[in-house]
């Protein structure tokens, strides 16, 4: 039977900081060798669906490249395959789709145009697997006339999520858009499926209200919710991670180096497709000492890594320590240099003799305190660090920095703005 999805890529992911400032967020790398869309995608494909649009907005260019024909994914198809799906701007009433429910609402034209039952709605920015055909199986049983795949999350938590109240059968009772605190801990994962006849006629309804925000989580389900349409909560058990936030990014990477994984990266069952530049095998000189960590093709390493994950191409030079870290594509760690709790993106070059992460992290980044506090260093893309300098805990380093924007050692919370600082 024709399936069809929507993937939502468009967020402006403002609490990853310096990694979605030149990227959408479903674009930033994760796990060594992927993107995050790259989850949701590969989820796709497994489940059987070869037919999909992608909604981008922000920052489109790296995911748009990333996805390309879709041939990763085996879906470079004359028939189905994916679409990029930009707001198309000129049109009258805004250039920018207005939240996630007018995000669709713009695109029903590609619903119209085909023979399906349920559409599929997905967010591009969560990390965890899940064979969809349980959910449609689930849907179907309920008679029901929209599904929101939920999983539980701690109390603590349930001010960050849409969080559903249901009936023993599933049936939802209420729906709360982050709540300050909840009966239930059911969080909505962002995975929604509908009734192809129902979602237009609730879109098109929605598109006139004035006071909406045309967003599924803040106004669509809670309003149908409250009317009693058929809305079920679908139980997700499994791992689920929403990475939106440079904390649970962090975490989310390193849960990876764990015995076991939170998901088998490896199961020949489900396998996570990407886009692979051929890169040479990874490269260890005598001396090296790696333990626990996660190390990309195209690597070299001469130094020590532990608890770390290494991207493609990055190269770790003598004497140098990379520790309970994330290093993206092609940086290069100089002679003695000592990472530690650090972020750092594609290309930075980290001077000989450089300590990166050093100190206590008491005192929170002054640029964006809410993101960046709890003791990590991000470096930008492209960042040029100069040898022998001290970086403290949370200090934002911009994309494209170069020796010259160094005034000395950077303290614990400081910020050395790039070029093109978003600041």
């Amino acid at each position: 039977m024709a399936r069809y999805a929507f993937i939502l890529a468009g967020g402006l992911g403002s609490r990853l900081c310096l990694l979605s400032e030149r990227r959408a967020k479903p674009a930033v790398p994760f796990g060594g060798k992927y993107r995050i869309i790259d989850l949701t995608l590969s989820n796709c494909v497994n489940s059987g669906i070869y037919d999909i649009g992608v909604l981008t907005q922000y920052r489109p260019t790296s995911l748009n490249q990333h996805i390309g024909t879709g041939r990763p994914w085996d879906l470079d198809r004359s028939r189905g395959g994916v679409q990029i799906l930009p707001p198309s701007l000129g049109s009258l009433q805004s250039d920018w789709y207005q939240g996630t429910a007018d995000a669709i609402y713009q695109n029903l034209i590609h619903l119209r145009s085909r023979r399906i039952e349920q559409v599929l709605v997905l967010s591009g920015d969560h990390v965890y697997t899940m064979d969809y055909n349980v959910l449609y199986a689930f849907h179907v049983a309920n008679g029901a006339a929209a599904t929101v795949a939920v999983t539980e999350v701690p109390e603590r938590d349930v001010s960050s999520f849409g969080i559903l109240e249901t009936e023993a059968g599933g049936r939802v009772t209420g729906f709360k858009e982050k709540p300050r605190q909840a009966e239930s801990r059911l969080a909505s994962m962002g995975v929604y499926l509908f009734d192809r006849d129902s979602l237009i006629r609730w879109l098109a309804e929605d598109a006139e209200l004035l006071d909406s925000g045309h967003d599924f989580g803040k106004d669509i389900l809670p309003r149908l919710v409250a009317r009693g349409e058929r809305v079920y909560a679908y139980r997700f058990n499994r791992y689920w991670q929403d990475v939106g936030t440079l904390d649970s990014y962090y975490q989310a990477n390193l849960a990876f180096l764990s015995d076991p994984p939170p998901l088998d990266l490896s199961d020949p069952d489900w396998i996570i497709h990407t886009q692979s530049a051929d890169r040479p095998p990874v490269r260890f000189e005598p001396g090296s000492r790696v333990e626990r960590s996660m190390i990309a093709n195209g690597c070299s390493v001469a130094g020590e890594v532990t608890r770390s994950v290494l991207f493609p191409g990055v190269t770790v030079a003598r004497g140098a320590v990379v520790r309970d870290s994330i290093v993206m594509h092609d940086t290069h760690v100089g002679r003695g240099a000592v990472l530690d709790h650090a972020i750092v993106d594609k290309h930075v070059l980290v001077g000989d003799g450089a300590r990166v992460g050093y100190g206590d992290g008491a005192s929170p980044n002054r640029a964006c305190p809410d993101h960046l506090s709890s003791g990590l260093l991000v470096v930008g893309k492209g960042a040029r660090l100069p040898e022998g300098i001290t970086l403290g805990r949370n200090v934002r380093i911009g994309a494209g920095v170069v020796e010259q924007d160094f005034a000395g050692d950077v303290l614990a919370g400081g910020v050395v703005d790039g070029p093109e600082s978003m600041h």
